[in-house]
């Protein structure tokens, strides 16, 4: 698929995250407007509720833009979130009659502050890149056992806090928690030193489900996607995740994009899972291209220096779709809801720079990573941020998803002094 050009020229550049075949929706506010939904095109964002408030946009006899937060247009189902984009493609194409009453509606994207697009129902994280738990398999337990036995059969996975999901921009505050060295007998209450990014992919659920249903139907209840950060404090990890798997060490907070991608978006994008090693269940087997072609990066920069490139993969990589982790999740009866957040699991490719995460980079914190400032790390600094970006890359455009960035800020001196 090509460019589809529209009347807001900044949105026809081949730079642009923004054209008219992304469309994505967020939540903005400047100094005249309170939050509200919006969507961008090029380097504008359109201000749904004034377009609701004048006709413009109409989806049915209730307003659904008069929240800031896109759950209300999310519930009433994949009918109206193909009106709403079919709408909003003939209003922001070249030639549209309807162009002079929506320049009016625009905002620039510079004098806008972005917010979280949605409210999150419930946070769930997977662990489904299979480079990235071969690696850290690996390192704590040996090449020939680096995966579980269930991996190559289930997404694995475990119920996140959605309380501490960010948009992004949002600062991360170091975390203290209770560690424990190898060469110390007790655990010590101390701020972590071994603090980490997961460079991720979110999936938002559109609709709830009350049963197990099935991978398509899965596929049909995705709303969209965003960039994900899981921070992860390695150190806590390391000491509170047996027997039951991370706690308090992911517990600090998920960054998440602040642009919904819609899955309709991504459509000319679908790439098939890997080959499987074992058949998966019938429940859980491929219908077809569930995963999507994403190039990713992230960047790493020490506070007031240049930032440096430390990672780059592609979202392919995935071992899971997130249709199958929906579905999985579904499994048990668990009951879904409109809003849920399902963490991609960490995405590493094949090689040292795909890897995307610093315990995978510094290897456990063995192999140091020299950044272009010359400094070096093994896991993350204070006052470094991080900055996840990621883009489908069409004929003449790319789908992007804007920024996905946090800075880390020390721990507090004493967290219970008030």
């Amino acid at each position: 698929m090509s460019l589809s050009k529209s009347w807001v020229t900044s949105a026809n550049s081949a730079d642009s995250d923004f054209p008219l075949n992304n469309l994505p929706y967020g939540v903005f506010s400047t100094d005249a407007l309170d939050p509200r939904c919006g969507v961008a095109i090029g380097a504008m964002i359109l201000d749904m509720q004034m377009a609701e408030d004048l006709n413009i946009i109409a989806l049915g006899d209730e307003p659904l833009f008069d929240v800031p937060f896109w759950n209300e247009v999310m519930e009433q189902g994949p009918a109206v979130w193909a009106a709403l984009r079919n709408r909003l493609t003939q209003l922001l194409s070249q030639g549209a009659r309807e162009q002079k009453m929506v320049e009016q509606l625009l905002v620039p994207m510079a004098d806008a502050t972005l917010h979280m697009p949605l409210l999150v129902s419930e946070y769930t994280d997977f662990y489904s890149g299979r480079h990235h738990a071969t690696n850290v398999g690996t390192m704590f337990r040996g090449a020939e056992n680096a995966l579980p036995p269930n991996w190559l059969h289930i997404p694995i996975g475990y119920n996140g806090r959605a309380s501490s999901v960010v948009v992004s921009g949002t600062d991360i505050r170091r975390p203290w928690g209770q560690l424990k060295s190898p060469n110390h007998d007790a655990p010590a209450f101390l701020p972590s030193r071994r603090f980490d990014l997961e460079l991720e992919m979110g999936a938002i659920v559109g609709m709830g489900s009350e049963d197990p249903i099935t991978v398509d139907e899965a596929d049909a209840a995705i709303f969209g996607y965003v960039l994900l950060n899981d921070w992860s404090a390695r150190d806590i990890q390391a000491w509170e995740y047996q027997p039951l798997g991370p706690f308090q060490a992911k517990a600090t907070a998920t960054s998440i994009s602040p642009w919904i991608v819609t899955k309709a978006a991504l459509e000319p994008f679908r790439t098939p899972t890997p080959d499987r090693e074992f058949e998966l269940l019938e429940h859980l087997k491929d219908t077809g291209p569930m995963l999507y072609d994403i190039d990713l990066k992230v960047t790493l920069a020490p506070a007031g220096k240049e930032a440096t490139q430390i990672a780059q993969t592609n979202f392919k990589e995935m071992y899971y779709s997130a249709a199958q982790q929906l579905a999985h999740h579904s499994t048990s009866g668990c009951p879904m809801n409109v809003g849920d957040l399902l963490g991609s699991g960490t995405i590493s490719g094949p090689t040292k720079p795909e890897r995307g995460s610093l315990l995978e980079l510094s290897w456990g914190g063995k192999e140091p990573l020299t950044l272009d400032t010359g400094e070096t790390r093994t896991f993350l600094e204070d006052g470094d941020t991080l900055t996840l970006q990621g883009a489908a890359h069409g004929e003449g455009y790319k789908i992007g998803f804007g920024l996905c960035t946090g800075t880390i800020l020390p721990a507090l001196t004493d967290p219970f002094k008030r």
